[in-house]
Protein backbone atom coordinates (compact mmCIF):
# COMPACT_ATOMS: atom_id res chain seq x y z
CA UNK A 1 0.00 0.00 0.00
CA UNK A 2 1.34 3.59 -0.61
CA UNK A 3 2.19 5.81 2.38
CA UNK A 4 1.09 9.18 3.51
CA UNK A 5 3.60 10.28 1.24
CA UNK A 6 2.97 8.76 -1.95
CA UNK A 7 -0.41 9.66 -1.91
CA UNK A 8 0.08 13.48 -0.97
CA UNK A 9 2.19 13.17 -4.34
CA UNK A 10 -0.38 11.40 -6.06
CA UNK A 11 -3.26 13.87 -5.16
CA UNK A 12 -0.93 16.78 -6.23
CA UNK A 13 -0.11 15.08 -9.84
CA UNK A 14 -4.12 14.46 -10.30
CA UNK A 15 -4.46 18.09 -10.29
CA UNK A 16 -2.22 19.26 -11.96
CA UNK A 17 -2.72 16.57 -14.80
CA UNK A 18 -6.37 17.82 -14.68
CA UNK A 19 -6.07 21.07 -15.33
CA UNK A 20 -3.34 20.16 -17.97
CA UNK A 21 -6.33 18.42 -19.62
CA UNK A 22 -9.50 20.22 -19.12
CA UNK A 23 -8.37 22.61 -21.87
CA UNK A 24 -7.40 20.09 -23.96
CA UNK A 25 -10.71 18.00 -23.66
CA UNK A 26 -12.89 20.95 -24.36
CA UNK A 27 -10.77 21.96 -27.42
CA UNK A 28 -10.61 18.38 -28.80
CA UNK A 29 -13.78 17.52 -28.78
CA UNK A 30 -15.06 21.47 -30.30
CA UNK A 31 -12.62 20.50 -32.97
CA UNK A 32 -13.78 17.22 -33.52
CA UNK A 33 -17.49 18.59 -34.54
CA UNK A 34 -19.02 17.61 -31.28
CA UNK A 35 -19.72 19.04 -27.72
CA UNK A 36 -17.51 20.50 -25.74
CA UNK A 37 -18.75 18.07 -22.76
CA UNK A 38 -18.05 15.04 -24.71
CA UNK A 39 -14.17 15.97 -24.32
CA UNK A 40 -14.77 15.79 -20.89
CA UNK A 41 -16.64 12.90 -20.66
CA UNK A 42 -13.50 11.20 -22.26
CA UNK A 43 -11.13 12.44 -20.06
CA UNK A 44 -13.30 11.22 -16.91
CA UNK A 45 -13.25 7.47 -18.52
CA UNK A 46 -9.90 7.73 -19.19
CA UNK A 47 -8.88 8.03 -15.64
CA UNK A 48 -12.33 6.54 -13.92
CA UNK A 49 -11.77 3.61 -15.91
CA UNK A 50 -8.90 3.08 -17.63
CA UNK A 51 -6.96 4.49 -14.85
CA UNK A 52 -7.55 1.18 -12.89
CA UNK A 53 -5.11 -0.79 -15.31
CA UNK A 54 -1.78 -2.16 -14.75
CA UNK A 55 -0.53 -2.22 -18.32
CA UNK A 56 0.90 1.47 -17.42
CA UNK A 57 1.22 3.16 -14.27
CA UNK A 58 1.48 6.72 -15.13
CA UNK A 59 0.44 6.94 -18.41
CA UNK A 60 -3.12 9.27 -18.43
CA UNK A 61 -5.58 8.62 -21.27
CA UNK A 62 -7.84 11.14 -23.04
CA UNK A 63 -9.35 12.65 -26.13
CA UNK A 64 -5.82 13.48 -28.05
CA UNK A 65 -5.55 15.90 -30.81
CA UNK A 66 -3.65 12.96 -32.49
CA UNK A 67 -7.33 11.48 -33.31
CA UNK A 68 -9.21 14.93 -34.13
CA UNK A 69 -8.80 14.55 -37.83
CA UNK A 70 -10.46 11.08 -38.19
CA UNK A 71 -13.10 11.96 -35.64
CA UNK A 72 -14.11 14.84 -37.36
CA UNK A 73 -14.25 13.01 -40.47
CA UNK A 74 -16.61 10.56 -39.39
CA UNK A 75 -18.76 12.48 -37.75
CA UNK A 76 -18.97 14.80 -41.06
CA UNK A 77 -19.86 11.17 -42.93
CA UNK A 78 -21.89 9.36 -40.27
CA UNK A 79 -23.49 11.63 -38.20
CA UNK A 80 -22.69 12.28 -35.01
CA UNK A 81 -25.47 9.36 -33.21
CA UNK A 82 -22.94 7.10 -35.33
CA UNK A 83 -19.87 8.02 -33.80
CA UNK A 84 -20.39 6.04 -30.47
CA UNK A 85 -20.91 3.06 -32.71
CA UNK A 86 -16.95 3.76 -34.14
CA UNK A 87 -15.85 4.02 -30.91
CA UNK A 88 -17.34 0.92 -29.42
CA UNK A 89 -15.80 -0.98 -32.36
CA UNK A 90 -12.95 0.63 -32.30
CA UNK A 91 -12.77 -0.36 -28.63
CA UNK A 92 -13.50 -3.93 -29.25
CA UNK A 93 -10.86 -4.36 -31.63
CA UNK A 94 -8.03 -2.84 -29.40
CA UNK A 95 -8.97 -5.33 -26.60
CA UNK A 96 -9.18 -8.24 -29.30
CA UNK A 97 -5.39 -7.24 -29.62
CA UNK A 98 -4.72 -7.39 -26.31
CA UNK A 99 -6.01 -10.62 -25.53
CA UNK A 100 -4.71 -11.96 -28.48
CA UNK A 101 -0.62 -10.01 -27.83
CA UNK A 102 -0.22 -8.30 -30.62
CA UNK A 103 0.83 -5.04 -28.98
CA UNK A 104 4.50 -5.93 -29.08
CA UNK A 105 3.98 -6.02 -32.99
CA UNK A 106 3.31 -2.08 -32.51
CA UNK A 107 6.96 -1.70 -31.82
CA UNK A 108 7.75 -2.56 -35.31
CA UNK A 109 5.98 0.24 -37.02
CA UNK A 110 8.52 2.46 -38.48
CA UNK A 111 9.19 5.35 -36.77
CA UNK A 112 9.39 7.60 -39.70
CA UNK A 113 5.92 6.68 -40.48
CA UNK A 114 4.41 7.52 -36.95
CA UNK A 115 6.46 10.81 -37.40
CA UNK A 116 4.71 11.02 -40.50
CA UNK A 117 1.28 10.66 -39.28
CA UNK A 118 1.62 12.87 -36.57
CA UNK A 119 3.14 15.56 -39.30
CA UNK A 120 0.31 14.90 -40.94
CA UNK A 121 -2.03 14.82 -38.06
CA UNK A 122 -0.59 18.27 -37.21
CA UNK A 123 -0.56 20.04 -40.74
CA UNK A 124 -4.29 18.80 -41.20
CA UNK A 125 -4.99 20.22 -37.47
CA UNK A 126 -3.31 23.94 -38.30
CA UNK A 127 -4.91 24.45 -41.24
CA UNK A 128 -8.83 23.82 -39.83
CA UNK A 129 -8.19 25.32 -36.46
CA UNK A 130 -6.68 28.62 -38.73
CA UNK A 131 -9.81 29.04 -39.86
CA UNK A 132 -11.64 28.77 -36.36
CA UNK A 133 -9.22 31.17 -35.27
CA UNK A 134 -10.63 33.84 -37.64
CA UNK A 135 -14.55 32.96 -36.76
CA UNK A 136 -14.36 31.29 -40.54
CA UNK A 137 -16.30 28.43 -41.74
CA UNK A 138 -13.76 26.30 -43.11
CA UNK A 139 -14.06 24.02 -46.38
CA UNK A 140 -14.53 19.97 -45.67
CA UNK A 141 -11.28 19.25 -47.42
CA UNK A 142 -8.04 19.80 -45.79
CA UNK A 143 -6.84 20.86 -49.75
CA UNK A 144 -9.86 23.32 -50.05
CA UNK A 145 -8.48 24.30 -46.77
CA UNK A 146 -5.01 25.66 -48.13
CA UNK A 147 -6.45 26.55 -50.88
CA UNK A 148 -8.66 29.22 -48.85
CA UNK A 149 -5.97 30.21 -46.68
CA UNK A 150 -5.32 33.39 -48.76
CA UNK A 151 -8.57 35.09 -48.51
CA UNK A 152 -9.33 34.04 -44.71
CA UNK A 153 -7.46 37.36 -43.76
CA UNK A 154 -10.21 39.74 -45.42
CA UNK A 155 -13.05 37.21 -43.81
CA UNK A 156 -11.62 36.82 -40.83
CA UNK A 157 -12.73 38.38 -37.40
CA UNK A 158 -9.54 40.13 -35.98
CA UNK A 159 -11.05 40.54 -32.45
CA UNK A 160 -11.05 36.37 -32.22
CA UNK A 161 -7.61 36.44 -34.31
CA UNK A 162 -6.32 38.51 -31.21
CA UNK A 163 -7.89 36.36 -28.33
CA UNK A 164 -6.34 32.74 -30.14
CA UNK A 165 -3.11 34.64 -30.79
CA UNK A 166 -3.06 36.31 -27.29
CA UNK A 167 -3.65 32.33 -26.21
CA UNK A 168 -0.78 30.92 -28.15
CA UNK A 169 1.38 33.73 -27.01
CA UNK A 170 0.77 33.14 -23.26
CA UNK A 171 1.20 29.67 -23.73
CA UNK A 172 4.72 30.03 -25.32
CA UNK A 173 5.97 32.46 -22.86
CA UNK A 174 4.29 30.30 -19.76
CA UNK A 175 7.11 27.75 -20.34
CA UNK A 176 10.13 30.62 -19.87
CA UNK A 177 8.17 31.51 -16.01
CA UNK A 178 9.91 30.24 -13.07
CA UNK A 179 9.23 26.64 -12.23
CA UNK A 180 6.72 27.56 -9.56
CA UNK A 181 4.46 29.27 -11.54
CA UNK A 182 4.76 26.09 -14.49
CA UNK A 183 3.33 23.97 -11.68
CA UNK A 184 -0.34 25.98 -13.39
CA UNK A 185 -0.47 24.15 -16.87
CA UNK A 186 0.42 27.50 -19.76
CA UNK A 187 -2.93 25.95 -21.82
CA UNK A 188 -5.18 26.75 -18.80
CA UNK A 189 -3.76 30.14 -18.02
CA UNK A 190 -3.81 31.08 -21.69
CA UNK A 191 -7.28 29.94 -21.76
CA UNK A 192 -8.44 31.81 -18.57
CA UNK A 193 -6.69 34.58 -19.71
CA UNK A 194 -7.96 34.80 -22.85
CA UNK A 195 -11.72 34.18 -21.57
CA UNK A 196 -11.37 37.21 -19.21
CA UNK A 197 -10.45 39.34 -22.46
CA UNK A 198 -13.25 38.53 -24.14
CA UNK A 199 -15.81 39.39 -20.97
CA UNK A 200 -13.57 42.50 -19.73
CA UNK A 201 -13.77 43.74 -22.94
CA UNK A 202 -17.48 42.64 -24.15
CA UNK A 203 -16.08 41.01 -27.44
CA UNK A 204 -18.45 39.82 -29.40
CA UNK A 205 -16.73 36.38 -30.71
CA UNK A 206 -18.28 32.70 -30.87
CA UNK A 207 -18.24 30.91 -27.59
CA UNK A 208 -18.39 27.23 -26.28
CA UNK A 209 -22.04 25.87 -26.67
CA UNK A 210 -23.17 24.17 -23.59
CA UNK A 211 -26.01 21.80 -22.92
CA UNK A 212 -24.92 19.69 -20.01
CA UNK A 213 -22.86 16.60 -19.63
CA UNK A 214 -26.43 14.25 -19.33
CA UNK A 215 -27.71 15.83 -22.29
CA UNK A 216 -24.64 15.43 -24.68
CA UNK A 217 -24.40 11.93 -23.84
CA UNK A 218 -25.89 10.01 -26.54
CA UNK A 219 -25.31 6.17 -26.54
CA UNK A 220 -26.39 4.33 -29.48
CA UNK A 221 -29.09 2.97 -30.38
CA UNK A 222 -29.51 -0.66 -32.42
CA UNK A 223 -30.47 1.26 -35.51
CA UNK A 224 -27.12 2.69 -35.58
CA UNK A 225 -24.98 -0.59 -35.76
CA UNK A 226 -26.05 -0.64 -39.54
CA UNK A 227 -23.14 1.88 -40.13
CA UNK A 228 -20.68 -1.02 -39.42
CA UNK A 229 -21.81 -2.39 -42.92
CA UNK A 230 -20.23 0.19 -44.43
CA UNK A 231 -16.78 -0.12 -46.21
CA UNK A 232 -15.71 2.85 -45.29
CA UNK A 233 -17.14 2.84 -41.73
CA UNK A 234 -15.28 -0.27 -41.26
CA UNK A 235 -12.41 1.19 -42.43
CA UNK A 236 -12.65 4.41 -40.10
CA UNK A 237 -12.64 1.70 -37.30
CA UNK A 238 -9.71 -0.16 -37.85
CA UNK A 239 -8.00 3.29 -38.74
CA UNK A 240 -9.46 4.65 -34.78
CA UNK A 241 -8.24 1.16 -33.44
CA UNK A 242 -4.70 1.04 -34.60
CA UNK A 243 -3.61 4.93 -34.49
CA UNK A 244 -4.98 5.08 -31.08
CA UNK A 245 -3.07 1.90 -30.16
CA UNK A 246 0.13 2.89 -32.11
CA UNK A 247 0.14 6.61 -30.43
CA UNK A 248 -0.69 5.11 -26.56
CA UNK A 249 1.92 2.35 -27.06
CA UNK A 250 4.72 4.60 -28.36
CA UNK A 251 3.51 7.19 -25.80
CA UNK A 252 3.95 4.60 -23.45
CA UNK A 253 7.90 3.85 -24.27
CA UNK A 254 8.52 7.50 -24.38
CA UNK A 255 6.91 8.03 -20.60
CA UNK A 256 8.58 4.97 -19.33
CA UNK A 257 12.27 6.22 -20.14
CA UNK A 258 11.07 9.66 -17.83
CA UNK A 259 10.62 7.36 -14.50
CA UNK A 260 11.94 4.53 -12.47
CA UNK A 261 8.53 2.57 -12.12
CA UNK A 262 7.24 -0.48 -13.58
CA UNK A 263 7.86 -0.54 -17.33
CA UNK A 264 4.82 -0.83 -19.54
CA UNK A 265 3.11 -4.43 -20.21
CA UNK A 266 1.77 -3.33 -24.04
CA UNK A 267 -0.65 -6.00 -24.39
CA UNK A 268 -2.40 -4.95 -20.58
CA UNK A 269 -1.91 -1.48 -22.25
CA UNK A 270 -3.90 -2.46 -25.16
CA UNK A 271 -6.82 -4.16 -23.26
CA UNK A 272 -7.32 -0.93 -20.97
CA UNK A 273 -7.50 1.12 -23.83
CA UNK A 274 -9.90 -0.99 -25.57
CA UNK A 275 -12.14 -1.00 -22.52
CA UNK A 276 -11.82 2.66 -22.19
CA UNK A 277 -12.75 3.21 -25.82
CA UNK A 278 -15.68 0.27 -25.57
CA UNK A 279 -16.94 2.34 -22.55
CA UNK A 280 -16.57 6.08 -24.28
CA UNK A 281 -18.09 4.24 -27.45
CA UNK A 282 -21.44 3.39 -24.82
CA UNK A 283 -21.59 6.41 -24.05
CA UNK A 284 -21.53 8.20 -27.39
CA UNK A 285 -18.59 10.03 -26.46
CA UNK A 286 -14.88 10.80 -28.33
CA UNK A 287 -12.39 7.98 -28.67
CA UNK A 288 -9.40 8.00 -26.12
CA UNK A 289 -5.57 7.47 -26.69
CA UNK A 290 -2.57 7.84 -24.01
CA UNK A 291 -1.65 11.23 -24.61
CA UNK A 292 2.20 12.08 -24.00
CA UNK A 293 1.44 15.96 -22.75
CA UNK A 294 -0.58 14.91 -19.63
CA UNK A 295 1.42 11.72 -19.05
CA UNK A 296 4.49 13.93 -18.78
CA UNK A 297 2.85 16.29 -16.47
CA UNK A 298 1.67 13.40 -14.82
CA UNK A 299 5.18 12.20 -14.16
CA UNK A 300 6.68 16.00 -13.69
CA UNK A 301 4.10 17.08 -10.79
CA UNK A 302 5.61 13.66 -9.23
CA UNK A 303 3.37 11.28 -9.46
CA UNK A 304 4.37 7.89 -8.01
CA UNK A 305 1.24 5.02 -8.49
CA UNK A 306 -1.56 4.88 -10.95
CA UNK A 307 -4.09 6.63 -8.31
CA UNK A 308 -2.84 9.89 -9.48
CA UNK A 309 -4.71 8.55 -13.00
CA UNK A 310 -7.56 7.66 -11.83
CA UNK A 311 -8.03 10.77 -9.23
CA UNK A 312 -7.60 13.19 -12.57
CA UNK A 313 -10.59 11.50 -13.57
CA UNK A 314 -12.25 12.69 -10.58
CA UNK A 315 -11.67 15.81 -10.77
CA UNK A 316 -12.68 16.07 -14.33
CA UNK A 317 -16.02 14.66 -13.47
CA UNK A 318 -16.41 17.34 -10.47
CA UNK A 319 -15.66 19.96 -12.90
CA UNK A 320 -18.58 18.39 -15.58
CA UNK A 321 -20.87 17.97 -12.85
CA UNK A 322 -20.29 21.08 -10.82
CA UNK A 323 -18.92 24.45 -13.30
CA UNK A 324 -20.33 23.05 -16.69
CA UNK A 325 -21.65 26.70 -17.33
CA UNK A 326 -18.11 28.15 -17.11
CA UNK A 327 -17.50 26.37 -20.32
CA UNK A 328 -19.61 29.00 -21.88
CA UNK A 329 -17.21 31.95 -21.21
CA UNK A 330 -14.52 30.45 -23.28
CA UNK A 331 -13.86 31.92 -26.62
CA UNK A 332 -13.66 29.16 -29.30
CA UNK A 333 -10.50 30.99 -30.68
CA UNK A 334 -9.26 30.59 -27.31
CA UNK A 335 -9.64 26.90 -27.77
CA UNK A 336 -7.96 27.26 -31.01
CA UNK A 337 -5.11 28.68 -30.23
CA UNK A 338 -4.51 26.13 -27.80
CA UNK A 339 -4.79 23.71 -30.73
CA UNK A 340 -2.73 25.59 -33.21
CA UNK A 341 -0.09 25.28 -30.98
CA UNK A 342 -0.44 20.99 -30.52
CA UNK A 343 -0.73 20.93 -33.91
CA UNK A 344 2.64 22.87 -34.37
CA UNK A 345 4.12 20.42 -31.69
CA UNK A 346 3.40 17.63 -33.53
CA UNK A 347 5.96 18.84 -36.99
CA UNK A 348 8.27 16.63 -35.64
CA UNK A 349 10.91 19.52 -37.62
CA UNK A 350 14.30 18.25 -35.91
CA UNK A 351 13.20 14.56 -36.78
CA UNK A 352 13.36 15.80 -39.94
CA UNK A 353 16.55 17.03 -40.06
CA UNK A 354 18.36 14.57 -38.42
CA UNK A 355 17.02 11.83 -40.84
CA UNK A 356 17.58 13.87 -44.06
CA UNK A 357 21.52 13.89 -42.77
CA UNK A 358 21.52 10.08 -41.91
CA UNK A 359 18.92 8.08 -43.33
CA UNK A 360 17.68 9.92 -46.22
CA UNK A 361 15.34 6.97 -47.29
CA UNK A 362 13.03 7.17 -43.85
CA UNK A 363 12.81 11.09 -44.55
CA UNK A 364 11.39 10.36 -47.84
CA UNK A 365 8.72 7.97 -45.93
CA UNK A 366 8.15 10.58 -43.34
CA UNK A 367 7.11 13.60 -45.88
CA UNK A 368 5.46 11.11 -48.21
CA UNK A 369 3.47 9.70 -45.16
CA UNK A 370 2.42 13.53 -43.75
CA UNK A 371 1.88 14.96 -47.51
CA UNK A 372 -0.28 11.80 -48.56
CA UNK A 373 -2.75 11.99 -45.25
CA UNK A 374 -3.11 16.03 -46.60
CA UNK A 375 -3.68 14.92 -49.32
CA UNK A 376 -6.25 12.30 -49.09
CA UNK A 377 -7.22 11.25 -45.50
CA UNK A 378 -5.64 9.93 -42.03
CA UNK A 379 -6.32 6.04 -42.89
CA UNK A 380 -5.07 6.00 -46.42
CA UNK A 381 -2.00 8.06 -45.69
CA UNK A 382 -0.58 6.12 -42.93
CA UNK A 383 -1.63 3.17 -45.60
CA UNK A 384 0.79 4.91 -48.30
CA UNK A 385 3.32 5.47 -45.70
CA UNK A 386 3.51 1.51 -44.76
CA UNK A 387 3.44 0.30 -47.94
CA UNK A 388 6.35 2.76 -48.82
CA UNK A 389 8.45 2.00 -45.91
CA UNK A 390 8.00 -1.80 -46.78
CA UNK A 391 8.83 -1.74 -49.65
CA UNK A 392 12.01 0.95 -48.85
CA UNK A 393 12.78 -2.30 -46.32
CA UNK A 394 12.58 -4.67 -49.05
CA UNK A 395 14.87 -2.84 -51.50
CA UNK A 396 17.37 -2.36 -49.13
CA UNK A 397 17.49 -5.83 -47.87
CA UNK A 398 17.69 -7.68 -50.89
CA UNK A 399 21.23 -6.72 -51.96
CA UNK A 400 22.50 -9.38 -54.68
CA UNK A 401 25.87 -9.67 -55.92
CA UNK A 402 27.94 -12.05 -58.42
CA UNK A 403 31.34 -13.10 -58.08
CA UNK A 404 33.37 -14.53 -60.89
CA UNK A 405 36.55 -16.63 -60.82
CA UNK A 406 38.39 -18.48 -63.31
CA UNK A 407 39.13 -22.48 -62.46
CA UNK A 408 41.02 -24.29 -65.00
CA UNK A 409 39.43 -22.43 -68.36
CA UNK A 410 36.19 -22.91 -66.27
CA UNK A 411 34.19 -19.41 -65.37
CA UNK A 412 32.54 -20.41 -62.10
CA UNK A 413 29.86 -17.80 -61.37
CA UNK A 414 28.76 -17.60 -57.76
CA UNK A 415 25.53 -15.40 -57.07
CA UNK A 416 25.60 -14.16 -53.70
CA UNK A 417 23.06 -12.09 -51.22
CA UNK A 418 18.94 -11.91 -51.18
CA UNK A 419 17.90 -12.35 -54.95
CA UNK A 420 14.23 -11.14 -55.04
CA UNK A 421 12.11 -9.68 -57.96
CA UNK A 422 13.56 -6.05 -57.18
CA UNK A 423 17.16 -7.10 -57.79
CA UNK A 424 16.04 -9.46 -61.22
CA UNK A 425 16.95 -6.36 -63.57
CA UNK A 426 20.78 -6.28 -61.92
CA UNK A 427 21.12 -9.86 -61.57
CA UNK A 428 20.32 -10.54 -65.00
CA UNK A 429 22.03 -7.69 -66.54
CA UNK A 430 25.27 -9.27 -64.93
CA UNK A 431 24.16 -12.66 -66.37
CA UNK A 432 24.01 -11.73 -69.88
CA UNK A 433 27.32 -9.69 -69.34
CA UNK A 434 29.18 -12.44 -69.21
CA UNK A 435 31.13 -14.00 -71.77
CA UNK A 436 29.43 -16.47 -74.74
CA UNK A 437 31.19 -19.56 -75.62
CA UNK A 438 32.92 -20.14 -72.63
CA UNK A 439 31.66 -22.79 -69.55
CA UNK A 440 30.15 -21.83 -67.34
CA UNK A 441 29.45 -22.81 -63.40
CA UNK A 442 26.67 -21.06 -61.75
CA UNK A 443 26.68 -21.51 -57.67
CA UNK A 444 23.50 -20.59 -55.83
CA UNK A 445 24.73 -21.89 -52.79
CA UNK A 446 25.56 -18.20 -51.61
CA UNK A 447 21.66 -16.78 -51.61
CA UNK A 448 19.81 -17.04 -48.28
CA UNK A 449 16.79 -16.20 -50.47
CA UNK A 450 15.47 -16.71 -53.93
CA UNK A 451 12.36 -15.48 -54.80
CA UNK A 452 10.14 -17.51 -57.78
CA UNK A 453 10.38 -14.66 -60.07
CA UNK A 454 14.05 -14.66 -59.53
CA UNK A 455 13.90 -18.80 -59.99
CA UNK A 456 12.21 -18.49 -63.05
CA UNK A 457 14.46 -16.15 -64.48
CA UNK A 458 17.41 -17.78 -63.73
CA UNK A 459 15.47 -20.86 -65.19
CA UNK A 460 14.99 -19.47 -68.31
CA UNK A 461 18.34 -18.00 -68.70
CA UNK A 462 20.32 -21.58 -68.36
CA UNK A 463 18.17 -22.57 -71.06
CA UNK A 464 19.41 -19.94 -73.29
CA UNK A 465 22.85 -20.91 -72.68
CA UNK A 466 22.50 -24.88 -72.82
CA UNK A 467 24.90 -26.48 -74.70
CA UNK A 468 24.34 -26.69 -78.27
CA UNK A 469 26.50 -28.85 -81.09
CA UNK A 470 30.04 -27.68 -80.78
CA UNK A 471 30.30 -25.32 -77.97
CA UNK A 472 30.28 -25.48 -74.37
CA UNK A 473 27.35 -23.78 -72.15
CA UNK A 474 26.45 -24.19 -67.80
CA UNK A 475 27.80 -26.49 -65.75
CA UNK A 476 24.92 -26.73 -63.58
CA UNK A 477 26.38 -26.73 -60.19
CA UNK A 478 25.92 -30.37 -58.09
Amino acid sequence: MPGAGTFREDVWASVVVALVALPLCVGVAVASGAPAELGIVTGVVGGLVTGWFRGSSLQVSGPAAGLTVLVYEAVQVYGLPALGVLVLAAGVLQLGMGVLRLGRWFRAISVAVVHGMLAGIGLVLICGQLYALGGVEAPGHTLAKLGGLHGLAARADWAAVALGAGTIAVMVLWRRMPARLRLVPGALVAVAAATAAALLLRLPVDKVRVTGVLDALSPPGWGDFDVLASVGAAGTVIALALIASAETLFSAAAVDRMHDGPRTDYDRELVAQGVGNSVCGLLGALPMTAVIVRSSANVEAGARTRASRIMHGGWLLLFAAAFPQALQAVPLAALAGVLLHAGWKLLPARAVAGLWRTHRGEAVVLLVTATAIVVTNLFEGVLIGLGLAIAKAAWETSHVHIEEVWEDGELSVRVVGNASFLRLPKLLDALDALPHGKPVRLDLSGLRHLDHACLTALEGWERQRLPAPGREGVIRPG
